[in-house]
């Protein structure tokens, strides 16, 4: 939530008296005006971040559905025949098709109707795209070419970059980060001032009051409404920080020392096991010198199974939903792994031995550490994945009901303006001095939570020194004003 209470009155809403009888409370009496002031200045300043992650997030989340139709000539075939072709026949039309990339990697195709992909190496590509080559698995004839990043076709990555930095480079990532670093605390501070008001039906915590008026009305729409996308608005934001850049580094770290780093398939080649080598995996120069006179021997023979035997091999080892092959680099053999990431996710993995096929290591999802799982399955869930359409909608309601909260939050501000006044003024923030009301055993931990956010979240530190400074700042000049006047 972003702007919750801002507009209320503490003496009228919880029926404790201003003035020095309240420097004596304790508990949530002590604690509300504080958060109040924290919710209206994270609200008044940070607001529009969250604004323009929630639309363009909400773009994003239209994004999976929307290249299914712009590119559906790409992405599936005319007609579905009775058997594949091999994928190395495949390969070689997309090698054909596109014969400066380097391929790299096969994403066979995961539907009948699908196209299968050939991911290729371009020079002339920037850091982080490939070409993309999609092949009927049919009849091998290729139904076009895309520059792709990861998984995300033109259209996705553009709106992928698009809400995480405007299209702005590193610079513009700063502002995805702040408002991922400020959502979940308005999300809670608002969550936590909504069920601590006071109010006279317990319906109205759930449901907004329809016999309100005025600002009282647009505050029950904001705050019921932020109360049921309190826990979604708090997963996006944890999520959202695993891939900023200062947050997301400190984020990795502690998964490391926590053991929750996710592990990846062993597929380098072991010394002698290369192919060329005796069966018993021995050299047969071990042993021998080279000395001057004599000339270096020839390299031994490369010898290869191809992708098709590889992913039979994968295939018999249990790795058979909708896989990705990396192909064999220097030292290395063939990677498949499962992308599957609906529920029931298959995420599994193999490295298969370019020379007979054997399976070098396996590594299956179930023996992720619990905090890699969960990471994994946060991340699909921000992006839409784990539920497929159903989550793709759940992230468009969320999107949606941020831009509100921001509206009727900017519109509970401007609607406690004073407007006896004759200049144009706007809605005044909770008093100052809240914190001086805590009781120590309450500030002091209050304190260092805050301090210990500040330092984890580099952005959330940062802005709330600046608004400190520019309260004290505006808190001086009120003093100075009042003096001159007096």
């Amino acid at each position: 939530m972003s702007l919750d209470e801002l507009q209320e009155d503490p003496a009228q809403d919880s029926g404790t008296p201003a003035g020095p009888a309240r420097r004596t409370a304790g508990g949530w009496a002590a604690l509300r005006p504080l958060l109040l002031r924290v919710h209206f200045y994270a609200g008044l300043l940070i607001a529009p971040f969250l604004f323009l992650a929630a639309a363009t997030g909400l773009l994003y989340a239209g994004s999976w559905q929307a290249e299914r139709i712009l590119y559906s000539h790409e992405l599936t075939v005319d007609s579905v025949g009775e058997r594949a072709v091999p994928l190395s026949t495949q390969v070689k039309a997309a090698q054909s098709a596109a014969p400066q990339g380097k391929v790299l990697g096969v994403w066979p195709a995961p539907e009948e109707d699908a196209t299968t992909r050939v991911i290729m190496e371009d020079p002339g590509l920037a850091e982080g795209e490939s070409l993309t080559v999609f092949v009927d698995p049919y009849t091998a004839d290729v139904r076009g070419q895309l520059t792709t990043s990861g998984d995300a076709l033109p259209l996705r990555a553009w709106l992928s970059e698009f809400h995480a930095s405007l299209q702005l480079g590193e610079f513009g990532r700063n502002y995805s980060e702040l408002a991922a670093s400020w959502l979940w605390v308005v999300a809670l501070g608002g969550l936590a001032l909504w069920i601590g008001r006071r109010r006279g039906r317990k319906a109205d915590l759930v449901l907004p009051d329809r016999k309100a008026t005025g600002r009282r009305k647009t505050l029950s729409w904001h705050g019921t409404v932020g109360l049921w996308a309190a826990a979604g608005l708090v997963g996006l934001s944890v999520t959202g920080l695993t891939w900023s850049n200062y947050a997301g580094e400190n984020i990795g770290r502690l998964q490391d020392r926590l053991g929750g780093a996710t592990p990846a398939v062993a597929a380098t080649l072991q010394p002698g096991t290369a192919a060329g080598t005796g069966a018993d995996g021995g050299d047969e120069h071990a042993g021998h010198v080279m000395t001057d006179g004599m000339e270096m021997p020839p390299p031994a023979p490369v010898t290869d199974i191809g992708i098709d035997r590889a992913v039979a091999a994968a295939r018999a080892a249990g790795v058979t939903e909708s896989l990705r092959v990396t192909l064999p680099a220097k030292g290395k053999g063939y990677v498949v792994k499962e992308n599957d990431k609906t529920l029931p996710v298959h995420l599994d993995s193999v490295a298969v031995d370019p020379a007979d096929g054997r399976i070098m290591d396996d590594l299956r999802f179930a023996d992720y550490p619990l905090l890699a799982q969960l990471t994994r399955f946060g991340i699909d869930l921000h992006m839409g994945l784990t539920f497929g359409v159903a989550s793709q909608l759940a992230l468009a309601a969320l999107a949606v009901a941020v831009m509100f909260l921001v509206v009727w939050g900017y519109r509970m501000w401007w609607m406690r303006r004073p407007t006896q006044e004759s200049r144009l003024s706007v809605g005044r923030a909770q008093p100052r001095g809240a914190w001086r009301r805590l009781p120590v055993t309450v500030l002091l931990p209050f304190a260092c939570a805050t301090a210990v956010a500040g330092w984890f979240v580099p952005l959330l530190g940062i802005s709330l020194l600046a608004f400190l400074v520019i309260d004290l700042a505006a808190g001086f000049t009120a003093r100075r004003r009042g003096t001159r006047t007096a």
